[in-house]
């Protein structure tokens, strides 16, 4: 059995250096500008037209904007009204799930370790359910939005203190 795991093993650590990428056949690219239409400059010297293509960025820009966002709104204790200091948080979020139809988006609520299981799932679902409405307010199509609740079963802090409680409160915002 032992011996096995070990063939196995190396097998895998062999079949991993492998690649299909062969360096022998290097396309070469003729960039000395002969094939370019060349004009002068003020100094005299020949300038060369570009024929890249321009690439927009406006996506992967707001793709990193969102990285950087905050996906998680915190809720007061036995409450599902979404903070004011939330709004800005589900608002960065509505304008970025509208700009692209194809965005799937779970909301996941959470409660703290108080209470019974199935009033922790229902509070859950009511605070994903509060981020779900907020967001489909604000022009998000009900088909991008899943609401689910997790109640106590994921907590993000462990503990009993009143600090790893506020941190439990919580819908996040998860793409898919």
């Amino acid at each position: 059995m032992k011996r096995t795991l070990v063939v196995l093993g190396l097998v895998a650590m062999l079949s991993a250096c492998g690649s299909a990428v062969k360096l022998d056949n290097v396309p070469v690219v003729d960039r000395s500008g002969s094939g370019v239409d060349a004009s002068k400059n003020a100094n005299g010297a020949a300038v060369g037209q570009s024929t890249v293509a321009s690439v927009d960025l406006s996506q992967s820009a707001q793709d990193a904007a969102m990285r950087a966002t905050a996906r998680v709104v915190y809720f007061d204790y036995d409450s599902y009204v979404i903070r004011p200091e939330f709004q800005s948080t589900v608002e960065a979020h509505a304008k970025y799930i509208r700009a692209d139809k194809s965005r799937k988006v779970v909301l996941e609520g959470h409660t703290d370790e108080r209470g019974g299981r199935e009033y922790n799932l229902a509070l859950g679902q009511k605070r994903a359910e509060a981020v779900r409405k907020a967001l489909s307010l604000l022009g998000v199509a009900e088909a991008q939005l899943e609401a689910v609740s997790f109640g106590k079963e994921k907590p993000a802090a462990q503990g009993s203190t009143e600090t790893a409680m506020e941190q439990n409160r919580r819908a996040e915002i998860s793409y898919r």
